[in-house]
């Protein structure tokens, strides 16, 4: 049985993953991972191919060992598997509380890795993996500290994973996009007190864009896919300039 894997199916750059993959690739399942039943229901009436729906919140270790279970139970060819789950948040140090930092980095990054290594097993010569990074992981990003440290952990990580799995014919693809039209993320990061702090959103791609390209990048075997104009720009930047001057920069762009 070859299944895709999608995490944090329920909305946003996760959902078109899923809408995408039921286009143009050939597959028995997608197994959808998300929070909100309902959103999962809903996307199963968008697209032709089987979705299993696994209804769990993956910062705690008990969905890693559910999941684990499943897949010893089924134990499908795992062909694309797609982390998509995590969030952040903007603001200061003092307005984003202890608890909220810290579920940031369980989601973002513990829970991306284990659901990685929980999987690999299942996968095979010609799989891919897309760990959904974020220009964020280029550069430190005051204002989004904890986003953008989870997601420069994500990027290097997958580009050490990649390396690892040179040999097997896995492929992993750290994908990067800028600010993403259509999905929750913004507005989600900017319900805090301190939201003022990134008031620009300049350059934003559109969601459809940003998935097809990381697509097509991950199916040419690239290791990092920056999908857009704004997240390429800023990834030759981030090689060419110093840290202090990005953040300069930055300073100056999310106002």
């Amino acid at each position: 049985m070859n299944i895709a894997i999608v995490t944090g199916a329920s909305s946003g750059l996760g959902a078109e993953y899923v809408r995408q993959l039921d286009t143009n690739e050939c597959l028995n399942e997608i197994w959808v991972i998300a929070r909100r039943q309902d959103r999962l229901t809903e996307l199963q009436n968008q697209v032709k191919t089987r979705l299993r729906p696994l209804v769990c919140d993956l910062t705690t270790p008990d969905s890693i060992v559910w999941l684990s279970a499943l897949l010893q139970k089924k134990k499908p060819n795992v062909r694309i598997l797609i982390n998509g789950a995590g969030f952040g948040k903007i603001g200061s140090y003092a307005a984003i509380d202890l608890k909220q930092c810290e579920q940031m980095i369980d989601l973002n990054c513990r829970a991306a890795v284990a659901v990685t290594q929980t999987v690999l097993p299942y996968m095979h010569r010609g799989a891919r993996i897309l760990e959904i990074c974020s220009t964020a992981a280029f550069q430190p990003l005051p204002y989004m500290n904890i986003y953008a440290a989870s997601k420069a952990f994500l990027y290097r990580y997958s580009l050490s994973l990649g390396r690892e799995l040179a040999g097997t014919g896995i492929c992993v693809t750290a994908v990067c996009p800028f600010w993403v039209r259509g999905t929750e993320f913004i507005g989600k990061a900017k319900d805090t007190a301190d939201s003022h702090q990134v008031n620009n959103f300049i350059l934003s791609s559109r969601r459809e864009d940003v998935v097809r390209r990381s697509l097509k990048d991950s199916c040419r075997k690239r290791a990092v896919s920056t999908p857009g104009f704004a997240c390429s720009l800023h990834r030759i930047l981030a090689r060419i300039m110093p840290v202090r001057l990005l953040m300069a920069a930055w300073d100056v762009v999310r106002k």
